[in-house]
């Protein structure tokens, strides 16, 4: 390193000066190995001048002849550079290389390590000088700074570049002329921070995965993504800026608390399978294994203040002790309570420890000895949910399923005034302002209270917002920021002082929020949830500067959709009990959620004006909505089983419903008359109403299709008999001639409307149950879902199947819709989504043959040598991502890694060929036609 110090004083013979130091330091005999002191004190003696005299060695002196040297070592002959340990498969994770160690050691040589692990520290050891900062400007305008991150994953040392990302950005900051470095500082620190765990994991997808999604307005994709041309390219969808959540780190079970070190460099997590998990915030890495020895789930986690213990409280009814350094408990548990710990606390001097549990107590422990102080504090009459300490370690703060926050003295273990009401229902959370002067609460009523800790006063209107209970809070450490975690799943952040909402909710987890904490600047939320993952949020995009649009869409199962008469929205239910109309262009939500059933919504039909829907759900209410207003208009009561299908007649006065109950109602809209048809001898799973309104055709699990009058309500006809199953989907063509059926016999049998007669044989193709059939408004085509998860489409006149089958629903297709202008299928499936698919697309691929591997409505953008990833595996391709979001292949081969806080809806949905739209529309279209994957992926960089 020294041959690359700047200037000519250091132009001697080191060998000289340390030839006869061999027992004072390393190296001496071995040039290749670092130069070092056998023992801390000669360094001690080296510089203190004093002691030293004519030996005295300046360490500030050398520091900017370090820096420069450091930073030129990196661009030197053995430097950093593309794929600089040669690896061969971007298939394989890191930890599958044989022979990686070997690599990075005979590749990364001793100086060009410390170079790249210390730069930044002397760099920012030393004053500032404008030579150095060009020598810093150069280095982030190159492609040497993907190289130096590369080269860190491998070295495992990737965490690292925070503190030298951090600290070259405070090195720069006052120096106007400079502020475009600050700024790639800054990028690059969101780059590491939302990708370490991925870089990680298997470091060619730095470049095949990483550099491809970074956002589009980032500094990093502008300046080197188009020097890896053969990666994939994102088409449609790519987010302009870095998200509000910065990373998501997967565990095993769900993650019932969180915590922060003081420090804000680490996260331990409490989770149901009774471990405990420490991981690297910066990289998302698990630091060592999980402690164990709870026996029940651990429902909350707490930092000592000096960082060096983790308290947890346990359902099995005792408090552990852990040493955060090494994992390993310490002592013996902490027993006394007679049933579950819900909460624990430690003091600011961490001296003591409070819990709180559903034995009704609170107790305090001695950290040190782990005997119980004092008495068990007794007044709350039902469970104790939760527990703080305030920062002068005098006063305990608990709060209650009782609805009720009791105020206690530490010392005396008595309960000071009386108690905080005003919540309606149980007390799950409270912390206290950083000053000591206020109490926060949330509660099971959804509300967050603020009060005065002297007076107990509520000090403002409660806080509302969320839709479920609030499960946790925390205050930010300059005490202005509330921020709260609830069962709606959503993190919401408050001014503490006004008592108002800041930005939109931090929407991404997928189910109940457990538990949320702020780190010590400030700039960071972090949030656990029964959904098994920890999320990592940016406090300073909570006012939008680059936030990510609220998701909207049906979080369960999609049972019904039908489309507008003017073909411009599609209308669907859901067992997440609600209805949306959604544009049929954009997937954007135009109505709802609607929101009046108590349980699943089963069907849905939207009137020929477009005007009205009707909707039938598992609660067996049928409800009524105007979808210019987004209100209901009435609701219609009377089956005594859910009811699985509606239809409404052409001319709008009549309803018609078919049960789980075996009957078929029509009702008139206008008198409020009922009337009942025969009834099947099984449950009725579809009925519709021909396009003259005279007729109903109903199926169901009896085997049979009926015809039925509509004015007399007798059968016309005797049932059709054929299937050997339950029919589970009925249509009739619009000249009223025919029936289409659908039935868990795997088949569609098409019938003669007059005379019952099956036409023609049973149309086969799917491999499992034909939930959903549709007929087209010109009566040419058949549409048809299936649990076999693929949408089909058929001739009418022929019963052949046209083309191959619409495929990327990840689940059963429970319901299909054709639009009036026959060019669109829409489906809805237990996957969650809405997909739109191009009619067109078979009719100009008729011998098409589904790529293996597309991620695009364009079969052109279909995966290049796809063969060589699947290797004739007889195992399916993947359609989309794992939890993680890695696309992965037989043997587990990673192909492409996709950012799920980006797309959240990747891994239970993507693009497929055919498609045009996939509701909600938050996932990429991905061209992966030039990526080079596999043994090749080292070609993805242009020469």
């Amino acid at each position: 390193m020294r041959l690359h110090f700047p200037g000519p004083r250091n132009r001697y013979n080191v060998e000289d000066v340390i030839r006869s130091l061999g027992s004072l330091v390393t190296g001496v005999t071995d040039l290749q190995t670092p130069i070092r002191p056998l023992h801390a004190s000669f360094y001690d003696f080296l510089t203190d001048k004093s002691r030293s005299h004519d030996f005295f060695v300046d360490g500030s002196l050398v520091q900017s002849d370090l820096a420069f040297a450091s930073l030129r070592v990196m661009a030197s002959k053995r430097r950093l550079r593309f794929n600089i340990c040669s690896l061969q498969n971007s298939y394989l994770p890191n930890s599958s290389v044989p022979d990686l160690e070997q690599r990075v050691k005979d590749s990364i040589p001793a100086q060009l390590s410390y170079s790249s692990q210390f730069w930044g520290t002397h760099v920012s050891s030393t004053s500032f000088e404008s030579s150095l900062a060009k020598e810093v400007e150069a280095f982030f305008d190159g492609e040497r700074l993907l190289w130096w991150l590369e080269a860190l994953a491998l070295m495992k040392s990737l965490g690292g570049s925070v503190v030298t990302l951090l600290s070259i950005t405070k090195w720069f900051s006052g120096h106007a002329e400079f502020t475009h470095v600050s700024d790639a500082t800054r990028d690059t620190l969101c780059f590491v921070r939302t990708f370490a765990t991925t870089i990680l994991r298997s470091t060619p997808h730095l470049y095949l995965s990483v550099l491809p999604f970074a956002p589009r307005q980032s500094r990093m994709f502008r300046n080197f993504a188009a020097k890896f041309p053969s990666t994939l390219r994102i088409v449609a969808g790519h987010v302009d800026n870095w998200p509000q959540m910065e990373k998501i780190i997967h565990t095993n079970d769900e993650v019932r608390s969180v915590a922060m070190s003081p420090d804000g460099k680490r996260i331990a997590c409490g989770l149901l399978d009774a471990t405990i998990h420490v991981w690297d915030i910066e990289t998302g890495e698990a630091l060592y294994a999980p402690l164990r020895g709870h026996t029940c789930s651990v429902n909350s986690v707490a930092f000592s203040p000096d960082g060096r213990r983790i308290v947890s409280g346990s359902y099995d009814e005792t408090v552990r002790v852990w040493d955060a350094k090494t994992g390993e408990a310490l002592g013996s548990p902490l027993q006394g309570h007679t049933d579950k710990v819900q909460s624990v606390a430690i003091s600011l001097d961490g001296k003591r420890i409070v819990s709180g549990s559903k034995d009704k107590t609170v107790r305090v422990w001695d950290m040190e000895t782990c005997e119980a102080l004092g008495v068990p504090l007794q007044g709350h009459t039902h469970a104790v949910h939760c527990a703080a300490i305030s920062p002068d370690g005098k006063r305990i703060v608990s709060g209650s399923r009782d609805h009720t926050i009791r105020v206690w003295d530490m010392d005396t273990c008595e309960a000071l005034g009386a108690p905080l009401q005003g919540h309606t229902s149980w007390v799950l959370c409270v912390t206290i302002t950083p000053d000591g002067k206020r109490i926060v609460s949330g509660s099971s009523d959804t509300t967050i209270r603020v009060w005065d800790m002297e007076t107990g006063e509520a000090l403002c209107a409660p806080l509302q917002g969320h839709i479920d209970i609030v499960t946790s809070v925390a205050i930010s450490p300059d005490g202005h920021r509330i921020v709260s975690g609830s069962d709606d799943k959503t993190v919401r952040v408050w001014d503490a002082k006004a008592g108002k909402a800041l930005g939109s909710p931090l929407q991404g987890h997928t189910d109940d929020i457990c538990s949320v904490a702020i780190s010590p600047d400030g700039n960071r939320i972090v949030s656990s949830s029964l959904d098994r993952t920890i999320r990592v949020w940016i406090t300073d995009a909570i006012a939008g500067k680059t936030s990510v649009a609220a998701l909207q869409r049906h979080t369960w199962s999609v049972n019904s959709v039908a489309i507008s008469p003017d073909g411009h929205s599609i209308v669907s239910g859901s067992d997440d009990e609600a209805v949306w109309v959604w544009d049929i262009e954009t997937g954007k939500a135009l109505v709802g959620p609607l929101e009046k059933h108590f349980s699943r919504v089963l069907s849905v039909a939207i009137s020929l004006t477009g005007k009205g829907i009707v909707s039938g759900s598992a609660g067996n209410y049928i409800w009524m909505w105007n979808v210019e207003t987004g209100k209901e208009s009435g609701f219609l009561e009377g089956h005594t089983a859910g009811v699985l299908s509606v239809a409404i007649s052409p001319d709008r006065n009549r309803i018609v419903s078919g049960s789980g109950d075996g009957t078929i109602r029509v009702w008139h809209i206008d008198t409020g008359m009922i009337f009942h048809l025969s009834r099947h001898s099984d449950v009725v799973r579809s009925v519709a109403i021909s396009s003259d309104g005279h007729r109903i055709v109903s199926g169901s699990d009896d085997r049979t299709i009926r015809v039925w009058d509509m004015g007399t309500g007798k059968a016309s006809s005797a049932p059709l008999q054929g299937h050997t199953d339950c029919v589970l989907s009925v249509a009739i063509s619009p000249d009223v001639c025919r029936i289409v059926s659908g039935s868990r016999d795997k088949t569609i049998r098409v019938w003669n409307m007059g005379t019952g007669e099956l036409l023609g044989a049973p149309l086969q193709g799917h491999t499992a149950s034909v939930n959903a059939v549709a007929i087209s408004s010109n009566g040419d085509l058949i549409v048809s879902g299936s649990d076999d998860q693929t949408v089909r489409v058929w001739d009418m006149q022929t019963g052949e199947e046209v083309g191959t089958p619409f495929r990327g629903h990840t689940k059963p297709v429970l319901s299909v819709a054709i639009s009036p202008d026959c060019k669109r299928i829409v489906s809805g499936s237990m996957d969650t989504t809405i997909r739109v698919w191009d009619i067109d697309f078979l009719n100009q691929h008729r011998q098409f043959e589904a790529p293996a591997m597309c991620f695009s409505s364009n079969p052109a953008h279909a995966l290049h040598c796809a063969s060589s990833f699947l290797q004739d595996s007889n195992t399916p391709a993947p359609s989309c991502t794992n939890e993680e979001g890695w696309i992965v292949g037989p043997e587990g081969r990673l192909l492409l890694w996709i950012p799920l806080n980006f797309y959240p809806g990747a891994m239970d949905r993507m693009y497929a060929p055919g498609h045009t739209l996939v509701i909600p529309n938050n996932i990429p279209h991905l061209d992966l036609s030039r990526v080079a994957h596999g043994t090749s992926w080292h070609k993805c960089r242009e020469e």
